[in-house]
């Protein structure tokens, strides 16, 4: 039956989720966070799977807190549904920004995108500068504020690379 072929998949994910949960991972599959898993592996971080929390926070000082943007070769990384107006809501959106020590965007391999070619930190006051910019430029009051590969190589600082191939 040609549906038998997902059973070992399905197995697998559901092991993965089973040792997610033991790990206060509740939701594996949670947009996002396995990327952020592996960046937060790769930089000694510890993950924060809440959705409307900071990406990761240092081991040692849980105040320390970061976020993450990642995209494959040739993408962007982006701050999803910022607002321009009205203004709490801008400062809500800008405080996502502000709350990080550091923001760092990895890029993933195209052929193989659970394997992170490079990773840019990125001082917060940067990005939130470069938000402002965007979001005053924009049209629309809710907007996707999006930050190049070649932006972040100009204003951030490589920590980590990974020469090989996918």
């Amino acid at each position: 039956m040609a549906r038998d072929v997902y059973k070992p998949l399905i197995k697998l994910v559901q092991q993965a989720f089973s040792l997610a949960r033991s790990l206060d991972i509740p939701n594996l599959l949670q947009p996002g966070l396995a990327k952020e898993i592996i960046i937060a592996d790769i930089l000694g971080h510890e993950v924060i799977p809440a959705k409307r929390q900071p990406d990761a926070r240092d081991p040692e000082n849980p105040d320390i807190v970061y976020e993450y943007l990642s995209c494959k070769e040739g993408g962007s990384g982006q701050f999803d549904r910022m607002f321009k107006f009205p203004l709490d809501k801008r400062e809500r959106s800008l405080g996502r920004i502000r709350r990080n020590s550091k923001i760092y965007l990895a890029v993933f391999f195209a052929d193989n995108q659970l394997k992170a070619k490079t990773i840019y930190e990125l001082d917060p006051e940067i990005v939130e500068r470069e938000a402002v910019r965007q979001l005053d430029r924009s049209s629309n009051d809710i907007s996707h504020v999006g930050f190049s590969i070649s932006w972040t190589a100009e204003h951030g600082r490589v920590v980590y690379s990974d020469k090989g191939h996918a």
